[in-house]
């Protein structure tokens, strides 16, 4: 309709930025979230007992088992007394940084 009343130039201004903008957004949003979205999932794939992880909760510990029935693993968060706790994988934000990656 809009097209018979102003013309086929006017359908193409509109939609050119507006394509324009899907595409930037596409790059700017989506692909960044995909490529971080791939390298969280290799790390909660790659875990293994030793780890020294951060959870969610901000609680922190080093990974003494890795079930992958359940998809969880056992994390101790204290040495005396030893307390181990049963952490989703879905809820490790990320490896601890060590000293050396700090400098």
């Amino acid at each position: 309709m809009i097209a018979i009343l102003f013309g086929p130039m006017l359908v193409g201004a509109v939609l050119i930025p507006l394509l324009m903008m899907l595409v930037l957004f596409y790059i700017l949003i989506i692909v960044p979230q995909r490529r971080t979205q791939k390298k969280t999932q290799a790390m909660l794939e790659n875990l293994k007992s030793g780890d020294k992880i951060v959870t969610n909760g901000g609680l922190y510990g080093t990974i003494t088992i890795v079930r992958d029935d359940k998809r969880t693993v056992q994390v101790k968060i204290a040495d005396s007394p030893i307390v181990k706790v049963d952490v989703a994988r879905s809820a490790i934000a990320g490896l601890q940084e060590s000293a050396e990656e700090k400098k």
